[in-house]
């Protein structure tokens, strides 16, 4: 009786993808390297700028003033009726 090659040949096609694709990932690579980065600029990085380790001054829209002005009540955010 024959073998079947079917596994065989599909084995082969799987490895034959497998390595072209790792071909293309290479090439990838190189192109990387060739091409030339951004410079950088040096100093402090502007996401981060004017932060400081600890406790962070609250922004203007949270804080209110001294005055004898009453501090507005939490949103209610419950379906429950109100008394």
């Amino acid at each position: 009786m024959a073998k079947k090659s079917r596994p065989t040949f599909q084995k082969r096609e799987k490895e034959k993808a497998r390595q072209q694709k790792q071909k293309e990932k290479e090439q990838r690579r190189m192109d990387s390297k060739e091409r030339p980065r951004a410079p950088r600029i040096e100093g402090e990085d502007p996401d981060i700028a004017g932060i400081r380790p600890g406790p962070q001054a609250l922004p203007e829209q949270w804080e209110y003033s001294n005055s004898n002005e009453p501090i507005p009540p939490p949103a209610r955010t419950s379906d429950a009726p109100k008394p």
